[in-house]
């Protein structure tokens, strides 16, 4: 029996980093994974494949309704879904045969079946075929990811009335698609396909989109998918969902007490994920979950059983997988003896509708709740030189500041490529910088990051220099 410092169960990016992590630091490395391939939902079903497809689509939109205003004449312009499907499945091959590349270059044991604790130090492996062996372990991580919601009253038959999973291979472009959540997945894959040609409908219990992060990148995306041909019903409870032939017919009740039904090609269900924990054995070590189903950890993401620790999608906090990947490295380290930190309020959120939309650190209903007094900037995308020159227009970005010290306590960003400026934001506020500090750097003309300059300024003493 084979004998390791470190067992990861689940080769997600919070398992597969923590195990080249463990690895660089000198610990013998296992690395167990269900499926045939190593990634997790992020690089198989979820993240990769995601944006692949918004890339492509969006390359469509934009083929569509901007080429002609730039001079480029492109004719009639068809989709080729097959072989936009198949190129997001090479993206997915590529990335996922990078990881296994990693795994032999740091040297980690790659075990494929279903792990599960026999006992604090022992995991078996169930394979394919019955095939069954057992690996000794020192530490263990769990790391097995999450999978999605499926609310009562929704008949899930994997054909017309689907999940993620299921929209990221569709065989036709759906006429008129229902969603079922105004969060981040829903709208992404709802943005493939409007941007295809498909009508979208969004049922959302809450009273606005992507209700965790700050109301205005709410109102603003709002006002984007609606000129994207989105609809919307808020505060609208789902009651049933079932596939009649080749349509799904839901019905709802909204805030007013008023019944809806409505009738689609495809309903998805983007209501969130759950932590995904069957199969491991936990009741065999000891190990408790809370009542959302996601173990129980420490300050240092241990468990109650010395030794072994949880990290991402199956712990507290938020389901992102570069949350999941510091975890993974900060599990490493400490089992290593160094001491890492997390600042979880620095951890960004990003949805990959365009314009992008990305937020970091407190929300102003936040600071509201909290007392505390703040100060606001804002910049418009549109007063950009760069956004008008690349017909991106739409969008903002908000910072928020402590109204005494200056110190930078949130940013939220939608607009064009923000994804990537949120990281400026980070760094910013990792080292506690003031809206002032940001505002006196330098920042390249014409570019996109000028907004966060802008917003700097306009949070000093209202000083936006182009409004």
């Amino acid at each position: 029996m084979s004998t390791y410092n470190v067992v990861i169960i689940g080769s997600g990016p919070g398992g597969y980093v923590a195990a080249i992590r463990c690895a660089q630091l000198g610990l013998k490395t296992a690395i167990i994974e269900k499926y045939d391939t190593l990634g997790g939902t992020c690089l198989n079903v979820g993240c990769i494949p995601s944006k692949a497809l918004l890339d492509s689509s969006e390359h469509f939109h934009k083929a569509e309704k901007e080429f002609g205003e730039h001079g480029i004449q492109t004719g009639k312009l068809t989709v080729d879904l097959n072989q936009m499907i198949k190129r997001k499945d090479d993206v997915v091959d590529q990335t996922c045969k990078g990881v296994a590349f990693l795994m032999k270059k740091n040297k980690i044991d790659v075990y494929y079946g279903i792990g599960s604790f026999k006992d604090k130090e022992t995991i078996s492996i169930h394979g394919k075929e019955g095939k069954k062996e057992e690996i000794k372990a020192e530490k263990v991580i769990i790391a097995t990811g999450s999978k999605p919601v499926i609310i009562p009253g929704i008949e899930y038959d994997k054909k017309r009335v689907i999940t993620s999973t299921e929209a990221l291979k569709l065989k036709e472009i759906p006429n008129h698609l229902i969603i079922i959540g105004g969060g981040v997945i829903g709208l992404e894959l709802g943005s493939v396909y409007a941007r295809l040609g498909s009508k979208i409908t969004v049922v959302e219990f809450a009273d606005r989109l992507i209700s965790g992060m700050d109301s205005t990148l709410s109102k603003e995306l709002q006002k984007v998918l609606k000129k994207l041909g989105f609809d919307f019903h808020f505060k609208t409870k789902v009651n049933s969902a079932k596939t009649k032939g080749n349509k799904v017919i839901l019905t709802a009740s909204n805030s007013k007490g008023e019944n809806i039904s409505l009738e689609g090609d495809y309903c998805l269900i983007a209501v969130g994920r759950k932590a995904y924990t069957e199969g491991l054995g936990l009741e065999n070590v000891g190990i408790e979950t809370d009542d959302r189903g996601k173990i129980n950890i420490d300050e240092n993401l241990q468990t109650k059983v010395p030794g072994i620790y949880a990290i991402g999608d199956v712990v507290k906090g938020a389901m992102l997988a570069h949350k999941a990947e510091e975890e993974g490295i900060f599990v490493a380290e400490t089992i290593a003896g160094q001491k890492p930190h997390i600042n979880y309020n620095l951890i960004p959120g990003v949805v990959y509708t365009w314009p992008e939309v990305a937020s970091v650190g407190y929300t102003e209903e936040q600071l509201k709740e909290k007392s505390v007094n703040y100060k606001v900037g804002s910049f418009p995308i549109r007063a950009l030189g760069r956004a008008r020159a690349s017909m991106d227009i739409d969008g903002l970005i908000k910072v928020l500041a402590d109204k005494k010290t200056d110190e930078i306590l949130g940013v939220h960003m939608i607009g064009p490529r923000v994804a990537d400026l949120i990281a400026e934001a980070v760094v910013a506020m990792e080292y506690r910088a003031s809206a002032e500090d940001v505002a006196r750097m330098s920042h390249a003309h014409p570019t996109y990051t000028e907004a966060m300059k802008e917003a700097c300024l306009a949070a000093t003493e209202n000083r936006a220099l182009h409004l």
